[in-house]
């Protein structure tokens, strides 16, 4: 299994969000790129990026920071939040981002979905934030009325190879991670899914990696110090 350890980028720092409120923001070190370093250095090979101000408001405000990362690491580097519309895209795989996840567009545009699909093929993700059974957008301010079965049914007919799938009620609570969700999405589609939210320990790793599913996001369990990432690395390499 895929180890995909998390920064969020806001106002060029690194930083955590609770249940996606902006408003309970916790900063964990102003520089993002020697996280990035770090995470390197403990044997992680790909990295999940976030900027949660392209998140809310759309554009990539951050991307100079993002285009550090990338520049300055070996990691295959995923970037989501405020993708919604191709010329973003451009400006992302310009960098030598890896993938680019789109995730309000798939919901509300699905044109530019398809677009970029056909322009970039598997360097294309989708996030499917989950709140309520349904899908939540514009950085999680807004709950859609697209469920989320609905919406992964939809993403695998248009050839989407990846999807983040996140459970907004897990995320940075520290109180393990949704297993019977992702265990129930594996069976159910053939969609390399990747386990975000709530991923706090060493057992989480574990299950997961039973289950087979693609890949985990390690957000806010790093951060604290909940575990270990080269622990983690282990764990995952095993199976």
């Amino acid at each position: 299994m895929k180890i995909f350890p998390a920064i969020d980028i806001f106002n060029k720092k690194a930083v955590r969000l609770y249940n996606g409120d902006y408003s309970q923001m916790t900063v964990y070190n102003e520089n993002p790129t020697e996280v990035a370093k770090d995470f390197s250095k403990s044997g992680a090979e790909y990295v999940h990026i976030v900027d949660l101000e392209g998140a809310k408001y759309g554009n990539t405000p951050n991307i100079d920071i993002v285009s550090e990362i990338v520049k300055n690491t070996n990691l295959f580097c995923e970037i989501g939040g405020g993708i919604r519309n191709i010329n973003v895209v451009d400006k992302y795989i310009n960098t030598g981002i890896s993938r680019v996840i789109i995730g309000t567009a798939a919901v509300e545009n699905r044109d530019f979905l398809i677009e970029a699909i056909a322009k970039y093929g598997n360097k294309i993700a989708v996030g499917a934030d989950v709140k309520d059974g349904f899908i939540a957008i514009k950085g999680w301010t807004e709950k859609s009325k697209v469920t989320l079965e609905d919406f992964l049914t939809d993403m695998q007919s248009l050839g989407v190879d990846t999807v983040i799938c996140t459970d907004i009620s897990k995320d940075g609570a520290m109180n393990g991670t949704n297993l019977e969700l992702y265990s129930s999405l594996s069976k159910k589609f053939s969609l390399n899914i990747t386990a975000s939210g709530g991923v706090s320990g060493i057992e989480d790793i574990k299950k997961l990696c039973r289950m087979g599913i693609y890949g985990a996001i390690i957000g806010k369990a790093y951060y604290t110090g909940a575990v270990d990432l080269k622990e983690v690395l282990e764990v995952a390499n095993d199976y």
